[in-house]
């Protein structure tokens, strides 16, 4: 893939922030624009791990200058979502202990989502993640449903939890979650224990039980790397 030109341009002119993939005015809005359409295709897997991006495809692709993507890609490779290799910048990958890293440190970052959720949520807020969680049941026969369903999830525990800093910090993880190829819900079992951890998380919630809501995040995401890790290391 590391040799392949960047593909799909009008697919990516559709993730753009704007609508109809409208191109702001200046330089520094413009740079933005290409960054948040970048992101936005990586968060989606538009690419996959060592696809090379080019500056000159990506201006083409979206109609802009290479000086506003040149800025664009900068940022992505400082968020480690694009990375350096012998020809050029491609979407970067993560080595075992690497993940190893992001889970840890997304064990400690959920937990305290929780905690906060339960603190602070309001009950508006506990009977949304209540829906989203019924919505996540429904979709246990498609494994690309639950993972955004899961996504909504976890976004509604964040905002109730009331907290901008542990947002803004959840918002980086979450760039390099992106770069995790497939999803976990394709681990046989994984889906109906997943599920089963949503529930008791939420009820911790709603019983504004914080020790126990922090404890069960930290288990769930626990559990959701012994399946990370079978399914891209497993060689059975």
């Amino acid at each position: 893939m590391a040799d392949q030109p960047l593909e799909r341009p009008i697919d990516l002119l559709d993730l753009a922030p704007s609508p109809n993939g409208t191109k702001p005015a200046g330089r520094t809005s413009r740079a933005q624009w290409v960054y948040e359409t970048l992101r936005a295709a990586i968060h989606r897997h538009h690419f996959t791990h060592g696809d090379r991006i080019r500056e000159e495809d990506v201006a083409r692709s979206l109609g802009v200058s290479r000086t506003p993507v040149r800025e664009a890609l900068s940022r992505l490779q400082s968020r480690g979502l694009l990375e350096m290799a012998p020809g050029g910048l491609v979407i970067a990958a993560l080595a075992r202990p690497q993940i190893m890293e992001l889970y840890a440190m997304r064990e400690i970052l959920e937990g305290s989502a929780a905690r906060f959720a339960a603190l602070k949520a309001s009950q508006a807020e506990i009977d949304s993640l209540y829906r989203i969680h019924e919505a996540f049941d429904r979709a246990r026969e498609s494994a690309p449903r639950m993972a955004q369903v899961n996504r909504d999830f976890h976004q509604g525990i964040y905002e109730a939890g009331h907290n901008r800093y542990l947002m803004r910090t959840l918002d980086e993880l979450h760039d390099a979650l992106t770069l995790l190829p497939s999803t976990t819900f394709t681990v046989t079992g994984r889906p109906v224990t997943a599920l089963a951890e949503h529930g008791a998380i939420l009820d911790a919630i709603n019983a504004r039980d914080a020790d126990r809501a922090e404890s069960l995040a930290r288990d769930h995401i626990a559990h959701a790397l012994k399946a990370r890790l079978e399914l891209m290391f497993s060689y059975a």
